[in-house]
C-alpha cells in the first residue's frame, strides 16, 4: 500500500478549520538554522490545541532557505504530527517549474504530509490557462491527497477567480480548500462558499479581515504562529456565535497586525521578537534582506505583549 493510499480512509482537510499556525524558523545570531528551537516552537505550537499546521509559507522565509534545511525543518514537524490523527500537517510547495512543484509535492507526500498547500507560479507574469495547467497537474499528481491552494495575489500579482477555482474543483475533488489573501478576502470567501458545491476557504494575511471572512463563510484563519493563542479566542468566540466578543477582542489586536502587514518582511521580524521575548527559541535574527524593527515598532511588540499577557505564556 502506497502512502497516498494510506490517506484515502480520512479527510484530514477536514482538521483544517479554526486557527491553522504558518510556523517560523528561527536562525542563529550569525544565521544558521535554529533546528531546536524550531522544535520547541513546534511542540509549543501543537501544545495550544490547534488541529493543522502550515509549513512552510512566507512567514516561515521560505524563500531564504536551502534545500537541505527546508527537509531537515520539514521532517522535525513530519515527526510531531506522524502519529497524531488529531493534527494535519499542511507542508507547502512554491517551485515555480511544474516539474518541480509535482515532484516536491509527491516527496512531501511520501514523507507524511497531510495535505500539500500550492502556491501558483507567479515570475514573469504567466498567464492563465498556464497557471490552471500548473494547478491541475500538482493536484492529479497527489490525488487523493487533498491541497490548500493559496490565492496571495498582493505578494505575488497573480489573478485567479471564483469560476476558475471552482471548475479546478470539481475537475480535481482533492481541492479542499483555498487560502484567500486578496484585500478584501471576504467577497472571494462568499462566492467559493455559495458554489455548488462549496469550496472551503481559510482566511491568511495575518488575519486582518478574520471578523468579515468568519460572517462570509471562511472555515479558518492562517496567521503565523507567535501569537496562536490570541487567535484562537478571537476564533473561539467568533464560532461560538460571540460575535460582539470576538469582534471587540480583533479590534485589539487590529492596530498591531494591519501596520505589521504593510510589508511582509515587517511582520516576520515582529512576530519572530514576540517568540523570542516569549521563549521559544533565542535569536530574531531574519536572513537579508529583512526589514530591521525600529524604536517604536519595538515599543509596539512591549505594549502587545503586556496587552495580552493572559493569552501570551512565556515559557520559562
Amino acid at each position: 500500500m502506497t502512502s497516498l493510499e494510506l490517506r484515502t480512509d480520512a479527510d484530514p482537510s477536514l482538521l483544517v478549520r479554526g486557527v491553522s499556525p504558518v510556523l517560523e524558523v528561527p536562525f542563529t545570531d550569525d544565521g544558521a538554522v535554529d533546528y531546536p528551537g524550531f522544535t520547541t516552537l513546534v511542540r509549543h505550537v501543537l501544545s495550544t490545541g490547534v488541529t493543522s499546521v502550515m509549513f512552510p509559507g512566507f512567514a516561515s522565509e521560505f524563500h531564504k532557505l536551502t534545500e537541505t534545511e527546508r527537509r531537515g525543518l520539514t521532517g522535525i514537524l513530519l515527526d510531531h504530527t506522524a502519529d497524531r490523527a488529531d493534527v494535519a500537517a499542511i507542508i507547502a510547495v512554491q517551485d515555480h517549474a511544474t516539474l518541480l512543484a509535482v515532484d516536491r509535492a509527491r516527496e512531501a507526500v511520501a514523507a507524511g504530509a497531510d495535505l500539500i498547500n500550492l502556491l501558483p507560479p507567479h515570475f514573469l507574469n504567466p498567464s492563465r490557462p498556464s497557471l490552471v495547467q500548473h494547478i491541475d497537474a500538482v493536484l492529479k499528481a497527489i490525488a487523493p491527497v487533498p491541497m490548500v491552494l493559496q490565492y496571495a495575489p498582493t505578494e505575488t500579482g497573480t489573478a485567479l477567480d471564483a469560476p476558475t477555482l471552482r471548475q479546478l474543483a470539481l475537475d480535481n475533488p482533492n481541492l479542499r480548500l483555498v487560502k484567500v489573501e486578496s484585500s478584501p478576502p471576504g467577497p472571494l470567501i462568499a462566492e467559493l462558499a455559495a458554489a455548488d458545491p462549496p469550496l472551503a476557504s481559510v482566511e491568511g494575511y495575518a488575519g486582518v479581515q478574520l471578523p468579515d471572512a468568519v460572517r462570509r463563510g471562511a472555515v479558518g484563519t492562517q496567521p503565523g504562529c507567535s501569537m496562536t493563542e490570541v487567535y484562537q479566542e478571537i476564533w473561539r468566540r467568533l464560532d461560538s456565535g460571540d460575535e460582539q466578543g470576538g469582534r471587540a477582542l480583533h479590534r485589539r489586536l487590529l492596530p498591531y497586525i494591519s501596520y505589521w502587514m504593510l510589508d511582509t518582511e515587517r511582520i516576520i521580524a515582529a512576530e519572530k521578537l514576540i517568540s523570542v521575548r516569549r521563549g521559544f527559541f533565542a535569536s530574531a535574527y531574519c536572513r537579508e534582506p529583512a526589514h530591521r524593527l525600529d524604536a517604536e515598532e519595538l515599543r509596539m511588540i512591549d505594549q502587545l505583549l503586556l496587552e495580552f499577557a493572559d493569552l501570551l505564556r512565556v515559557l520559562r
